[in-house]
């Protein structure tokens, strides 16, 4: 299964950049994970925020092809436990599912061209974290669930 990690906006942080790199190092032995960045828009400050959400989905769904599965990173998505989404991921796999898609959004969330293409919504916590910091967060437990899945030690329960 191909997994591909749209977000918009670059990581800026140094130690952000490391700490993916380490998780996206870790998932070659898994799976086959793709990071795209969507630069983020110019000259903001002269568009709504409908506007700029427009603009956002009109990129991210450039990207997505029809057989691909996406999975929204929102607010108002379903939360799992670590165990829970190595489960989620685990069913995806078995299914029909090669391609899987995940989108953390811009500043304001998705439009809604972007909720209607989605096929799911996963929430990573109700706490709020920046953009920069989700990416981290992500990767990281996808490779949790990963050697969740495969029995390995990184996670204790």
């Amino acid at each position: 299964m191909k997994i591909a990690f749209i977000t918009v906006g670059k990581t800026e942080d140094a130690y952000l950049k490391d700490g993916i790199e380490k998780y996206v190092k870790r998932l070659k032995h898994y799976t086959r994970l793709e990071l795209v960045e969507i630069a983020e828009l110019k000259n903001t400050k002269a568009l709504t925020e409908e506007q700029q959400k427009t603009r956002e989905a009109e990129l991210i769904l450039k990207k997505v092809t029809t057989q691909d599965y996406l999975i929204l990173l929102d607010e108002a998505g379903q939360e799992y436990t670590s165990v829970q989404f190595a489960k989620y991921l685990e069913k995806r796999s078995i299914s029909s599912v090669t391609s899987l898609v995940f989108v953390v959004g811009g500043p304001y969330g998705f439009d809604q061209s972007v909720y209607q293409r989605a096929n799911d919504k996963i929430s990573l916590s109700r706490m709020t974290f920046s953009h920069q910091m989700v990416r981290l967060f992500f990767v990281e437990q996808l490779y949790r669930a990963f050697t969740i899945i495969k029995g390995e030690p990184y996670h204790h329960q």
